[in-house]
């Protein structure tokens, strides 16, 4: 899987798209990276990057969550039982810290034009343009209540337990959000993703 953004990445770079820095830029790796889905779809490529994560690839390796990143892991929730539905590999957005862990900005949530529209408001609230490791969002979840533009994180929003994280946080440099976005990792239990994003737009619908 690591293997598959430095693919896309030197693809596009070779193309004249920088990472992030345009809208046909972001549009160029998404649609690449909704490719490389097409022929996954029944694969759990969340698990694969996980495995490989966890076995020889330090440098993506983290033990901890930072706010403003973005991260996939591995998570078994402690009130699965009653949940309609989750996420085993969440990709996230850690944006304030809670009880026990942090609330996070789940993107597998939404459906792939809520995800990219909610997307392309976060990279409104960056702490710069650099487009590298130092670079994170800014948003508070105040900051995203208050703003109808950001209104489609409202589904995603989870309050995720430390103990109950299952693998190392795999941490996603800023120039790969945009394929990471599309990547076939998400895996719902309880519900196929056709019904979980039909409760999405309820939501974001209000």
């Amino acid at each position: 899987m690591v293997a598959i953004f430095d693919e896309i990445l030197l693809r596009g770079i070779r193309s004249g798209n920088a990472p992030a820095r345009t809208d046909a830029a972001r549009e160029w790796y998404r649609d690449q990276a909704k490719n490389v889905s097409r022929t996954q779809r029944n694969r759990s490529a969340g698990d694969k990057l996980i495995k490989e994560i966890n076995s020889d690839n330090e440098r993506r390796q983290d033990n901890r969550f930072a706010m403003g990143n973005m991260y996939l892991f591995a998570y078994d929730p402690k009130h699965k039982d009653t949940l309609p539905y989750y996420d085993r590999f969440p990709l996230i957005f850690p944006i304030n810290k809670a009880k026990g862990g942090f609330l996070g900005i789940n993107m597998h949530y939404l459906p792939p034009i809520l995800r990219a529209k909610l997307m392309d408001a976060l990279y409104t609230v960056l702490n710069n343009k650099n487009f590298d490791e130092t670079t994170k969002l800014t948003a508070s979840y105040k900051i995203l209540n208050s703003a109808t533009k950001f209104k489609e994180f409202q589904p995603c929003i989870k309050h995720y337990l430390s103990v109950h994280v299952r693998s190392k946080p795999a941490y996603i440099n800023p120039a790969e959000w945009d394929i990471a976005l599309f990547l076939p990792m998400q895996k719902f239990v309880g519900a196929t993703a056709t019904q979980v994003y039909a409760d999405s737009r309820k939501i974001v619908r209000g």
